[in-house]
């Protein structure tokens, strides 16, 4: 009986004991010739995924600085008191007795001022200051008669039309006798603002075929949960901790759409079955920009402009309601450049250096950073912010100008007037509201589609989705510094 054999079968007969390339199957190609069968043997395979960027995870930063809360409509408002004594910008007419308000001390334009006719005030520009009585208001206009000169010109003041080269200080009131008390109180002041949550989502999906394949790699990740020789569970893991840093980016990047008068006034509309008004939110860097501080000192020109630049910063916290201890989230460069303008001012050792925890001892370990220091009246606690550094997020922008390189962020509560419970709250300076309520909890959504293990649909794969509905809310953000 003869055998005839079909295909690339290697089959053929031969007349000594041998181990021929005609006896076996070509694993290498499964080409029908022999150029391939120099490879005799199955490769020295390193069957562990090689980590070679450590830990790419970036979240944390919220949860070492703010809180989360859950909340139950589609924007929050919140209330943040004004300061509590009278000082105002504007300018001073021809006459030398007028002065105009125009803005309070913080440039927020204004149009009802506490000035009141008996008050007794400072009058000042950038080369004189003058005490002197208000005697009339009028609106905007106010009548202020100095003390020891005929007018405000005269007593150095200069006669000037810039919007806020002049301001006033309301430092007390003065009566004659017999007068009638005040005719007009003055309230307290707050300002209102509101964010809205936005609605986050991801999906990862796998169909039935590769969701039963063992592969030949053993993969690992970050999660813990995605260890084995199944791909689809690494790419599945991956996924969940990239949903996870978005959660956390879009609460630092989010911006608005369009913002007028306190209010969103326009959205994006995307194309196709996605199509739905997209308004945005104020995250972090955003409302900081809007209502905190912004610097660009502290790059490492040299520790003396570098420590001159660092007070001025405090001088700004001086004027926004100085918070005694802050924590500092940092690029590597301003750490370095911090580091450097720390040592420069440390007594201890040759060129100001420090010896860390082994109670400075210069043979035990030498340490070149500092992650706490104090100046002046404030504590500063300085971390890098992997956020800032990783090449594959903030690291990696190339605009070097308007790049952030670190925040400066109050610890502690504030206390604010919530308009939703009607009551004063102690809150931290930030926290994350998602959307929940008895029935529904949308802070973080996962559920499995598909016909992979438990059947919901006659698709031959498995979906997971993500889904979370969260905004940020900053408060207290003049007491807030972005660097630039």
């Amino acid at each position: 009986m003869a055998i005839t054999g079909g295909g690339s079968l290697r089959s053929t007969p031969a007349p000594v004991q041998a181990a021929l390339a005609t006896n076996f199957l070509d694993f290498a190609t499964g080409a029908t010739d022999d150029t391939n069968w120099a490879q005799q043997f199955l490769p020295d395979l390193m069957a562990a995924e090689a980590e070679v960027f450590g830990n790419r995870t970036i979240s944390g930063f919220l949860a070492q600085v703010g809180a989360e809360e859950a909340m139950s409509s589609d924007q929050v408002v919140w209330s943040e008191q004004g300061r509590l004594h009278l000082s105002y910008n504007g300018v001073t007419s021809s006459t030398g007795v007028t002065f105009t308000v125009d803005s309070d001390v913080d440039g927020n334009p204004t149009t009802d001022h506490g000035i009141r006719v008996g008050d007794t005030v400072i009058v000042s520009d950038a080369s004189a200051s003058i005490k002197a009585f208000v005697s009339a208001v009028s609106g905007a206009a106010c009548t202020i008669n100095p003390f020891n000169h005929n007018t405000m010109v005269a007593g150095g003041v200069a006669d000037t039309a810039v919007v806020g080269a002049v301001n006033i200080l309301v430092y007390g009131s003065e009566f004659g006798k017999g007068t009638v008390n005040q005719t007009t109180a003055n309230k307290p002041s707050h300002k209102s603002y509101s964010n809205q949550p936005i609605i986050i989502k991801d999906m990862y999906e796998v169909n039935g075929s590769d969701a039963s394949q063992i592969g030949w790699v053993e993969v690992t990740g970050e999660d813990g949960g995605a260890n084995g020789y199944l791909w689809y569970l690494k790419a599945e893991g991956e996924t969940r901790m990239r949903f996870t840093d978005y959660l956390e980016m879009a609460m630092l990047e989010a911006e608005t759409a369009a913002a007028s008068a306190g209010t969103n006034a326009a959205s994006i509309t995307p194309a196709g079955s996605l199509a739905g008004a997209i308004k945005g939110s104020e995250g972090l860097f955003a409302a900081i920009a809007e209502r905190g501080n912004t610097t660009s000192g502290v790059t490492g020109v040299n520790a003396a402009t570098d420590l001159a630049e660092f007070d001025a910063i405090l001088a700004e916290f001086d004027r926004n309601g100085a918070i005694e201890e802050n924590m500092m989230f940092v690029n590597r460069a301003t750490s370095l450049a911090m580091d450097d303008m720390l040592a420069s001012m440390n007594s201890y050792g040759a060129g100001g250096t420090s010896y860390g925890v082994f109670d400075n001892s210069e043979d035990m370990a030498l340490n070149l950073g500092f992650s706490g220091f104090r100046r002046g009246s404030y504590d500063f606690y300085k971390s890098d912010m992997k956020y800032l550094n990783d090449q594959g997020t903030r690291g990696g922008i190339k605009d070097t100008v308007n790049n952030i390189r670190g925040v400066v962020i109050p610890a502690g509560v504030s206390s604010v007037y919530d308009q939703q419970l009607g009551k004063n709250l102690k809150r931290p300076f930030l926290h994350v509201r998602y959307r929940a309520s008895q029935t529904e909890s949308r802070k973080m959504k996962t559920w499995i589609t598909g016909s992979v293990g438990a059947v919901t649909s006659d698709l031959d794969a498995m979906t997971v989705n993500y889904l979370s509905e969260r905004c940020l809310i900053t408060q207290g953000a003049n007491n807030f510094m972005l660097m630039k």
